[in-house]
C-alpha cells in the first residue's frame, strides 16, 4: 500500500480513485498522465532556480496550454524542458515528465526547505529535480547558431531532436491538423525575438553532431522530423528532403547514434529512400484511428493521402523497416476532442485500442503523446480528456503489446517504472519489465 496524501481536492481524489482501480499499472504512470494533462505551474523561486537547468527549447511544437505571449513571469527564467519527480508520500522511483506551461495547474513547482518540490493543490507530492545543461550546448557553431537552437536534447538527454523543417505545407484551417500548433509554434518563437530556424542546414546538423559526438556520452538516438511537405521543398519530396539528413549523419557516424525519421506515411518508394540513407525506425504517425475523425481532425493529411491509404502505407513501411521498427504515433485523447469527438470514455477507448489491435497484430507498434489543447491551435482552449482516459488507455495500450508479445519499442531508451526516459507520455513506463 502506497501512503495517501492529506489533501481533498479533486485532482486528488482522483488521483486515488484511479490508482485504486488500476492497481496494476505503475502509481508513477497515473500521476505523470495527469502532469501531462493538466500542466505544470512554477513559482518564481522555482523559475529563478531552473534558469541554472536547461530550458524549454520548443523544439517543435509548444506543448504549452497558454500562449507564449501571455507567459510574462517566464520571460526572464524559462521553465525547465522536463522534471523528474522521486520519493514523496507514494514513493516515487524517478519519473521523467516533460513541461507543459499552465499556471493554473493544481500541479505546481516550489521550493520546500530550499530544494525544489512538487505540490498537488497545495500538499507535498514528490522532490524534484531539473535536468542539466548538455556539455554540448557551451559550445558554438561556425555559422553563429546556437547549437540547442540546431540539436536540443530531450528526454532527459537520451535523444537528440532535429526539427529540420520548421513550418508545415499543410496550411491554414482547411489543411492544418487540427490539435497541432507547429506553424503558429514558428510564429510565437519569432514574435518573442527567439532565434529560429525554419529550415536548418545539414552543415549546421553535421556540425552540432560532431560537438555532440565528441562532448556528448547520455545521447543514445537522434530524430529528424519536421513538418509535411506536400509539394517539393527545395525542389525535393519529402523522402528526399529527410533522406538526405541521416545519410550526412550515419556517413560520418555511422551506429553512434539510433536514427528516426517522423514524417508523413509516405509511398513506398520514399521510405525505401529513408531506410537506404541510414534511418531504422521509422514513425509514420496517423494521429487518430476512426476513420470519420481522422478526416475532421487531419483535413490535409485526408484530402492529399486518405485514411485508408495512409494505414496500408504504414503497413506497407514495415516491408521495408521491419514491423518493430515501425513506431506510427497517435496523438492519445484527441479522439474526444470538441465537437466532434466522443463523448464517452469507454467508447473512444474501444475505438483506439481497434486502431492499437490492427497495428499490433501486424507486429507494428503504435506510440502515443499525450494531447495538449495548446490554445493557438485550431482546437483551442478546450479541455483535455479525463484521467480516467488517460488511464484506461494506458492499460489497453499494455495489454493489447502484451497481447502480441512485442519487443521493447527500439529508440525509446529504458522501459519500465523508475526507468523510463520517454516524457510526453506514460507508454513507456507502464511496460513490465518482470
Amino acid at each position: 500500500m502506497v501512503a495517501e496524501l492529506t489533501a481533498d481536492g479533486a485532482t486528488t481524489r482522483e488521483l486515488e480513485r484511479m490508482m485504486a482501480e488500476f492497481p496494476d499499472l505503475p502509481v508513477e504512470a497515473v500521476i505523470k498522465q495527469d502532469i501531462l494533462r493538466q500542466g505544470l505551474a512554477f513559482s518564481p523561486d522555482a523559475l529563478r532556480v531552473a534558469s541554472g537547468y536547461k530550458p524549454k527549447d520548443y523544439f517543435i511544437f509548444t506543448f504549452d496550454l497558454v500562449p507564449v505571449a501571455e507567459m510574462a513571469e517566464h520571460a526572464q527564467f524559462r521553465a525547465p524542458e522536463e522534471i523528474r519527480m522521486t520519493g514523496g508520500p507514494y514513493d516515487l522511483r524517478r519519473t521523467v515528465v516533460s513541461t507543459r506551461v499552465a499556471p493554473d495547474s493544481p500541479y505546481v513547482v516550489e521550493l520546500r526547505d530550499g530544494k525544489l518540490a512538487l505540490n498537488c493543490e497545495g500538499v507535498y507530492l514528490s522532490d524534484l529535480e531539473f535536468p542539466p545543461i548538455p556539455a554540448y550546448y557551451e559550445h558554438s557553431l561556425s555559422s553563429g547558431k546556437k547549437i540547442s537552437q540546431i540539436a536540443p536534447a530531450i528526454e532527459w538527454g537520451y535523444l537528440v531532436y532535429l526539427t529540420v523543417y520548421r513550418l508545415c505545407q499543410y496550411w491554414g484551417r482547411d489543411e492544418e491538423c487540427r490539435f497541432c500548433d507547429l506553424n503558429e509554434n514558428f510564429r510565437q518563437q519569432r514574435a518573442a525575438g527567439r532565434e529560429y530556424t525554419a529550415v536548418k542546414e545539414i552543415d549546421d546538423i553535421v556540425e552540432a553532431m560532431t560537438l555532440i559526438n565528441q562532448y556528448d556520452t547520455v545521447t543514445k538516438a537522434y530524430t529528424v522530423t519536421g513538418g509535411s511537405i506536400t509539394k517539393k521543398l527545395d525542389g525535393m519530396r519529402e523522402g528526399e528532403f529527410y533522406a538526405r539528413f541521416a545519410e550526412a549523419i550515419e556517413s560520418r557516424f555511422a551506429g553512434r547514434w539510433i536514427p528516426k525519421a517522423v514524417v508523413q506515411a509516405l509511398p513506398v518508394d520514399e521510405v525505401q529512400m529513408l531506410f537506404d540513407a541510414g534511418y531504422r525506425v521509422y514513425h509514420p504517425n496517423y494521429e487518430v484511428w476512426d476513420k470519420d475523425l481522422f478526416s475532421w481532425i487531419c483535413p490535409g493529411k485526408d484530402r492529399y493521402v486518405g485514411h485508408d491509404e495512409w494505414m496500408k502505407r504504414i503497413l506497407d513501411s514495415a516491408e521495408i523497416f521491419g514491423p518493430t521498427n515501425v513506431i506510427p504515433n497517435f496523438v492519445g485523447g484527441v479522439e474526444m476532442a470538441e465537437p466532434h469527438g466522443f463523448t464517452d470514455v469507454d467508447q473512444a477507448i474501444a475505438s483506439t485500442t481497434e486502431g492499437l489491435d490492427f497495428f499490433m497484430s501486424h507486429g507494428v507498434m503504435p506510440r502515443f503523446t499525450t494531447w495538449c489543447p495548446e490554445p493557438t491551435s485550431n482546437l483551442g482552449r478546450q479541455k483535455g480528456p479525463s484521467l480516467e482516459y488517460f488511464v484506461k488507455l494506458l492499460r489497453a495500450w499494455r495489454d493489447t503489446f502484451e497481447k502480441y508479445n512485442l519487443p521493447v519499442p527500439p529508440g525509446y531508451g529504458r522501459p519500465g517504472a523508475g526507468n523510463a526516459e520517454f516524457s510526453v507520455s506514460a507508454f513507456m513506463d507502464v511496460i513490465r519489465t518482470h
